[in-house]
This record gives C-alpha cells, sequence and structure tokens, in this order.
C-alpha cells in the first residue's frame, strides 16, 4: 500500500465510523491529506497504524450535568471532555459553554488542539471539552452552580500532570475561579495547574487573557513582514467582540493597522473612525451586553444586522469568533473587497472550500493550529510557573509569548518549504504539527 492509498484508507474509515461528525470529519481530511508526502518519507508510519491511533481519541468522557436555577427548577446538561493525544504531555485544551458543543465539536477541536500545542514546543498533549451549557442571560449563582456541578464529575478525569483545562467560548475567569474552587475543595489540595486562564490571585498568569489575540499578531506581523509591508495603515476587519477579538484589535492598533469592524452573533459594527477599544472592553466584559449598544458610545458608526463582517473591503481579515463563520461566499466577498492576508484567529473559522478560494486568490493564508496558538502557549507557561511557584512579569510573559509565534511561524514556513509547498502555511503547520507527535508517538510504542 502506497502513501496516498494509506491516507485515503484512514480517511473512509474515520468517516464511516464517525458518521455524524461533519466537524470531526473535515478536521481530519484538512489534516490528513496535506501527510501524503510525510508517509512517503516514512512508510514505517504505515506498519505502525499511525494515522489510525492518532485519529481515535485515547479517551472520550460524557456525563450529566444537573444544576438548579434561580426560580429552584432543576436542569440538566450535558458535560463532555475528550483527551485526544497525550503523547507530548498532559492534554491540554479548553472548556467550552455553548448550546452547540457535542462530541463532535469537542472531538474536532481536541484533534487541532493536538497539532497546535506540539507547534508552541512546550510539553502538552491535546485535549478539550465543555457544556453545552449556555451562560448567555443566566445570573451569576446560576452560573456557579453550574461550574461546580460540572466539576463534580469533571475533577475525576483532570489534574496538573494528567488533564489540564483553560478556557474558551463561554468560559473566562470567571468560570475557570469556580471551577478551580469546587475541585480545590472535592480533591482537598492545592493544585493550581489544574486549570489555566486563573485569576492572579490563586495561580494565574499575567498576560493569559491578552494572549490568544495578541498572539495572532504576533503571527499576522511576521506574514506582513515576509511580504515587505507593514502593518502600518493597513484595513483590517475582524469578527467577534470576545477575548480574542478585543485583544487581536489591541495589538493591531499598536502596530498602527486601522481596525474597523467587530461583532457578535446577531451582527457587525462598522467604525471608520477605527474601533474604540475601551468602548468594547466597556459593553463585552463590563456590562455584558450585545455589541449594538457601541453606537450609544460612538454614535458615528454603523450596526449592520444579521451580517457578517466580510462584506466589508479591506487589506486584513481576522476571523476570531468561532469555527464555521467563513463559507465559500464570505470568501469570494473577501476577494473582491481586495484582501491581501487573513489570519485564523478562531478554531477552523474558514471552510475547507473558503480556504482553498482564498490561497487560489493569492490571499496569504495563516491556519488557527499555527495563528492562534498564543492562548494555549500562555497557558503552557502558566503551567510553568504553577510548576515552579514564582510568577513572571508582564514583560516576561509577552516576550516569551512572542518568541514563541515568531517560532511557530519560522517553523510552519520553513516546514511547508522542505515538503515542497513553499508560502503555503496550512500544509506546513499541519505537517510541523504532525511530525512532532508522530515522533513521540513512535518512540512510545503501540498504546
Amino acid at each position: 500500500m502506497d502513501a496516498k492509498e494509506y491516507v485515503n484508507k484512514v480517511l473512509a474509515d474515520v468517516e464511516n465510523r464517525n458518521k455524524d461528525e461533519p466537524e470531526f470529519n473535515n478536521a481530519v481530511k484538512e489534516v490528513l491529506t496535506t501527510l501524503i508526502p510525510v508517509v512517503e518519507k516514512h512508510p514505517e508510519y504505515i506498519k505502525a497504524g499511525l494515522l489510525e491511533r492518532i485519529v481515535e481519541p485515547e479517551r472520550q468522557f460524557i456525563f450529566r450535568v444537573p444544576w438548579v436555577g434561580d426560580d429552584g427548577q432543576v436542569y440538566v446538561n450535558r458535560g463532555f471532555r475528550v483527551q485526544m493525544n497525550g503523547a507530548l504531555g498532559p492534554y491540554k485544551g479548553g472548556n467550552r459553554f455553548h448550546p452547540s458543543v457535542n462530541v463532535d465539536i469537542v472531538k474536532f477541536l481536541g484533534f487541532e488542539q493536538t497539532f497546535k500545542n506540539a507547534l508552541t514546543g512546550l510539553p502538552m498533549g491535546g485535549g478539550k471539552g465543555g457544556a453545552d451549557f449556555d451562560p448567555k442571560g443566566k445570573s451569576e449563582n446560576e452560573i456557579m452552580r453550574f461550574c461546580q456541578s460540572y466539576v463534580t464529575e469533571l475533577y475525576k478525569y483532570i489534574g496538573p500532570d494528567v488533564d489540564v483545562p483553560a478556557g474558551d467560548i463561554g468560559v473566562g475567569a470567571r468560570e475557570i475561579g469556580y471551577m478551580y474552587g469546587m475541585y480545590r475543595k472535592i480533591k482537598g489540595v492545592s493544585e493550581q495547574g489544574v486549570f489555566t486562564g486563573k485569576g492572579l490571585s490563586y495561580g494565574g498568569s499575567v498576560g493569559r487573557t491578552e494572549a490568544t489575540g495578541y498572539g495572532i499578531i504576533y503571527f499576522l506581523n511576521e506574514m506582513i513582514k515576509d511580504k515587505g509591508e507593514t502593518l502600518e495603515g493597513k484595513r483590517v476587519i475582524i469578527s467577534g467582540s470576545g477575548n480574542v477579538a478585543t485583544y487581536a484589535i489591541k495589538k493591531a492598533q499598536s502596530f498602527g493597522a486601522k481596525v474597523i469592524t467587530c461583532s457578535d452573533s446577531n451582527g457587525y459594527i462598522l467604525d471608520e473612525d477605527g474601533i474604540d477599544i475601551n468602548a468594547v472592553i466597556q459593553i463585552k466584559e463590563v456590562e455584558r451586553k450585545r455589541i449594538k449598544e457601541y453606537l450609544k458610545i460612538r454614535p458615528n458608526a454603523k450596526y449592520f444586522e444579521g451580517k457578517k463582517v466580510w462584506e466589508v473591503p479591506a487589506d486584513i481579515a481576522l476571523p476570531c469568533a468561532t469555527q464555521g463563520e467563513i463559507n465559500i461566499d464570505d470568501a469570494k466577498a473577501l476577494v473582491s473587497g481586495g484582501l491581501k492576508y487573513l489570519a485564523e484567529g478562531a478554531n477552523m473559522p474558514c471552510s475547507l472550500d473558503a480556504i482553498d478560494y482564498l490561497m487560489k486568490n493569492e490571499v496569504y493564508f495563516g491556519p488557527a493550529k499555527a495563528v492562534n496558538a498564543g492562548g494555549v502557549s500562555c497557558s503552557g507557561l502558566e503551567m510553568t510557573q504553577n510548576s515552579m511557584r514564582l510568577s513572571w512579569t508582564a514583560e516576561e510573559v509577552d516576550e516569551k509569548l512572542k518568541g514563541i509565534m515568531v517560532n511557530i511561524y519560522k517553523t510552519v514556513k520553513e516546514t511547508a518549504k522542505n515538503y515542497g509547498n513553499e508560502g503555503n502555511l496550512v500544509v506546513g503547520a499541519n505537517i510541523a504539527g504532525f511530525l512532532k507527535v508522530a515522533e513521540a508517538m513512535m518512540a512510545q510504542g503501540v498504546i
């Protein structure tokens, strides 16, 4: 069996075994189709069944999460945790609280996380979790009770040297605090390294909140420098208004870029004078309101209900909201608007046909598993600080984060070149992340 036959066989088996999991199947297809030249160089991977093992989670958990609402009614949600691959270190990946969370979503995210974590160069395996709980509209006490109930089951499967969850959509420092507090009560020990994204008063790292957004811009800056350009004066459209989008806006503006959009699930803001980041933080983080409230602070801006930011002409696009937010029609609109660069801030926000269209139209494309690795990189730095029982300064953390993101870009770019796909960062990221995990798996035997 040659390399192509092997990859196609594994893809067919994955699709057959995971029939109702389109997100996971797409993620696997996106990675494995780029690995044919790697398998050609390493035929021993075929005999070792390496791809069959790497696409199958080491273990996964589904559990009931009952909680009591303020109205006295008992509600039941479903919790998840997938421990995808632990060859490089403890499973590492966020918890997502959103109605869309299911086995498919969590497996897809855990698969992506495995290679993303490998690219950081830090000793972390891949995992992901969450629940189909919607924190929107819930009171502080309801969120606390849900987080506590969630951890009464989750605690059995995690630990500083086992599996280290963090935040994701719907899970910020508040939710991490509630989860860690219940974990500590149940276990009766102080294991600060079991969660990342914690508050600074109990083991969190400065810079963690900003890390994903800042990391996106550090990576993007390397992309642009390679083309002999700078961020100064570039028109940037960004989707989302959570932590990732907020701090990507802030850092892009510090490089002189003109960011003109942000959004939430209801619509988007267009501010041709440049997004007022303090207004976004006030609305989304302090008041926890919808992004359309931005107009009360900046009345000259425009709000487009039910629309996507991709219809706005720009030099740079940064999807920072969620997976699957850019389809082929959006890609065509972006190209028509003169787009030159796209860096994925969310996890796989672009469909496969959208990516293909963008790259064929000479948009320099940065894939999520490389671009948004800043968050988990800083989580890894938080784990290190917890293990050493010390705290680094904001300057130390930011310098280490920048170094990691610059190194990821160089590694991805060089790997793409070495495998005959110069300039294709998608191929470079997939192969570079895969090779590191593959080497560890081969060294550890068939497990």
